[in-house]
């Protein structure tokens, strides 16, 4: 007698509900102690753990599940870019004019012609402008015309995520992006309280006046931040950047940093302060616009490699980048509506290639910086031990933190084993927190580690994450 349909779906429910429970009920110790002092349930963590060399993992949970990794999903674009590109991939800037030049004086425009760069930072673009002044241009009797059409790209809303539009991780990319489109603040507190706040900012971004209301505080240096806000109010010259709150003169200099501009607008403001700096003038104004085929090219600036910019990616959770890497991955896909859209199609089309299976992947913007970016726990382990297999392995590696040493994980496990022994990416929103990468336990054997948790005490769960690590090091 078949069994009716309902019937067939609780007793599937059921027996979902008892695999997960006996797989949990495996978890090491320490993890489920962990997990079971945050208030976490098994069901709401994924994991997986394999040696590079084994055949099947040797502790899975929910691994087939599709979880949002938050950061770690920078994982699935470095592997589509290094598969792709390749480690030694860059991009070139390009720097053009039209019109004559006689006696310093370029009776034309200059135009700087992007080519996707994500690492075109302050000081390489002051060293270009240099550059430009060198080979004889001081008066520009026309216009420096900025084109960033290489992408092509939706309509970013910085606010979206999480209404913070002024962060610095909100940035959206541009064809010609500059400096991460991130303005940098060093705050100095004063020695007495009630005294201001000395700022300094860099890059110069003509146009913005910082308005610095901080004052220095009494107080411990605990999180120093918590009392410093930025907001961007308009005025008749142009935008301002109110700076106001408290910092506590305990803690010395900080650095501190705000996105107020869109990247078009922020690199006309720094191209407009960056070219009088090095003593250039323009009689015109610094705008946007297209560069003319009939233009002809005065420099190419070229990118650090691939590898470079993937660890300053990694290391440092770039949202800005992963976004750049994305479209760039895109731009070879011309069915799709932008290179946002196309990289993500041309990310899962690599992972596929690769073997590595994708059910359940889901590519906003590479970046991780998603309410609705997924993939299973499983799908990343595979891509570990793929790229484990890859010539490129030593860069792919080198760019993750060390954990307790570099970068994001650098406070982790300082007084641990650990410390120093796994490279691995983190990845925090609200209600999600994750890892992944690669563990050397203390025989020398080196594992493939991934642990998701999506759950609303997630900020909870680092303890258990750092007890999975100190479990596979121990190598039990």
């Amino acid at each position: 007698m078949p069994i009716p349909r309902l019937l067939r779906l609780l007793l599937l429910f059921v027996l979902a509900g008892w695999f997960s429970l006996a797989a949990a009920a495996r978890l090491p110790a320490p993890v489920r102690q962990a997990l079971e002092r945050a208030n976490i349930p098994a069901a709401d963590v994924a994991i997986w753990v394999q040696r590079v060399d084994g055949r099947r993992p040797v502790l899975a949970l929910n691994a087939d599940r599709p979880m949002n990794p938050a950061s770690v999903m920078k994982l699935v674009t470095t592997f589509a870019a290094f598969e792709r590109l390749g480690p030694a991939y860059t991009w070139s800037t390009r720097v053009s004019t039209t019109g004559r030049l006689a006696d310093g004086v370029l009776d034309g425009d200059l135009h700087l012609t992007g080519g996707g760069d994500p690492m075109l930072t302050f000081e390489r673009t002051w060293k270009l402008l240099r550059q430009v002044r060198a080979f004889g241009i001081r008066e520009i009797r026309g216009d420096i015309v900025l084109d960033g059409s290489i992408l092509r790209l939706p309509e970013h809303d910085p606010a979206a995520f999480d209404g913070k539009g002024l962060r610095p991780y909100n940035s959206g990319a541009w064809g010609l992006l500059l400096h991460f489109n991130t303005l940098q603040l060093t705050l100095l507190p004063a020695l007495e309280p009630g005294a201001p706040v000395a700022v300094a900012a860099d890059p110069p971004l003509t146009g913005l006046a910082i308005d610095n209301r901080l004052v220095s505080a009494n107080g411990p240096c605990d999180v120093w931040y918590r009392d410093l806000g930025a907001s961007l109010e308009a005025a008749p010259a142009g935008p301002r950047l109110v700076l106001a709150g408290s910092l506590p003169t305990s803690c010395g200099r900080r650095d501190w940093a705000a996105a107020p501009l869109a990247p078009p607008q922020f690199a006309t403001a720094m191209v407009a302060a960056l070219w009088a700096e090095v003593g250039g003038r323009v009689r015109g104004s610094v705008r946007q616009g297209l560069t003319p085929p009939e233009a002809q090219t005065l420099l190419l600036e070229t990118s650090p490699p691939l590898s470079d910019v993937v660890r300053e990616m990694n290391k440092w959770s770039s949202n800005v980048i992963a976004r750049q890497l994305l479209a760039s991955l895109g731009a070879t896909e011309t069915v799709a509506l932008d290179m946002v859209a196309g990289g993500a199609q041309v990310a899962r089309d690599t992972l596929e290639a690769a073997g590595i299976d994708t059910r359940g992947l889901v590519i906003e913007n590479g970046s991780g910086l998603s309410r609705i970016e997924r993939v299973r726990a499983a799908s990343l382990g595979e891509l570990l031990l793929a790229a484990w297999k890859r010539p490129y392995m030593p860069e792919f590696v080198a760019a993750l933190p060390i954990v307790g040493l570099d970068g994001t994980a650098r406070k982790r496990l300082v007084a641990s084993p650990v410390r120093g022994q796994a490279h691995i990416k983190t990845g925090t929103i609200d209600g999600v927190r994750a890892l992944a990468g690669y563990v050397l336990d203390r025989k020398g054997r080196r594992h493939a580690v991934v642990m998701l948790v999506n759950h609303p005490a997630a900020s909870d769960s680092q303890p258990a994450q750092d007890a999975l690590l100190e479990w596979v090091w121990a190598g039990k």
